[in-house]
């Protein structure tokens, strides 16, 4: 299964033909971790870290300064040895809950997680949309009925008035295609990040009038 809508799965391909390696995405997570000190979480597939090595990944992630994983096609049912390994290294375990979900199934989801819960807004792959879609803040109401950890919505956010909708009614608003695009579309890269942080600062104000 693959979440990820084009412009993700353009960024993809042009850090698979560049020759990015799982230990690359190690030395950006130390980089950003060192410069920020906020907490760094990656979101994969499970096949890279099964490939890897369970063990292996966790351990480097959190030398890193890594503080968990997002794995959206990692069934619950099949999670116990990854988080078994990201307990031991105190990562927190984020799974992806959609509208489809029903409640048995959000609860023994909740009950797995750590960190935040990533409640996709609507039922279909990453990228920029018109609307986050009303499914997200029933969503966002069935999964708290299950847990106390945070419940952050993603999939679909991608300017300030949808940031500041989200954050009424959900615990955080996760942006990833948006800030993809920006950099996509940029003529160099140096005009990729500044329209990046740009992106960056209207999303914060968004969220920030709630």
């Amino acid at each position: 299964p693959v979440l990820d809508g084009p412009v993700i799965q353009t960024a993809d391909d042009i850090a698979l033909r560049g020759g990015v390696k799982i230990a690359d995405v190690m030395r950006t997570v130390r980089e950003a971790h060192e410069a920020t000190g906020i907490p760094i979480l990656v979101m994969t597939y499970w096949n890279p870290i099964d490939r890897y090595g369970v063990e292996r990944f966790t351990a480097e992630l959190a030398e890193a300064g890594g503080a968990g994983c997002i794995l959206p096609d990692l069934p619950v049912q099949e999670s116990a040895l990854w988080r078994e390994h990201a307990g031991k290294h105190g990562l927190a375990t984020v799974f992806v809950v959609a509208p489809s979900s029903k409640d048995e199934r959000l609860a023994t989801i909740t009950a797995a997680g750590s960190g935040f819960v990533y409640a996709a807004s609507l039922m279909g792959v990453t990228g920029t949309r018109v609307s986050v879609g009303e499914q997200a803040q029933e969503l966002v109401r069935r999964t708290r009925a299950t847990t106390d950890i945070p419940v952050c919505v993603g999939l679909g956010v991608s300017n300030a008035d949808q940031a500041a909708e989200v954050a009424g009614f959900a615990d955080g608003v996760i942006v990833g295609s948006a800030f993809v695009k920006r950099m996509l579309d940029a003529p160099d890269e140096e005009a990729g990040l500044a329209a990046v942080r740009s992106l960056a600062a209207d999303l914060a104000e968004g969220v920030r009038k709630r």
